[in-house]
């Protein structure tokens, strides 16, 4: 499955976590710490994500991150990770 390819139901913060959950039940997970505009964002202004079809949106961070990046490991600023997910 192609996770482009799916539609996002949700993304929330959740225990220093962005949890993105697409239609299909696949997660992706990955830490606010190691993005430095994330990092320093409130758990209300953390929760209030723009979704569109390509990324997630904080307007109150000034701060994006596409769903190609997130899915390579990059959450932000050009830090590599390793995206968390689980299938169902």
């Amino acid at each position: 499955m192609n996770t482009l390819s799916d539609n996002v139901r949700s993304a929330i913060y959740q225990d220093g976590k962005i949890l993105v959950t697409t239609h299909s039940e696949v997660e992706i997970r990955f830490p606010v710490a190691g993005n430095p505009r994330l990092s320093q964002g409130t758990p209300e202004q953390l929760n209030n994500i723009e979704v569109s079809p390509f990324g997630l949106h904080w307007p109150d961070l000034d701060e994006d991150l596409s769903f190609r990046g997130l899915l390579e490991g990059d959450y932000g600023q050009n830090r590599p990770c390793r995206a968390e997910s689980s299938f169902p």
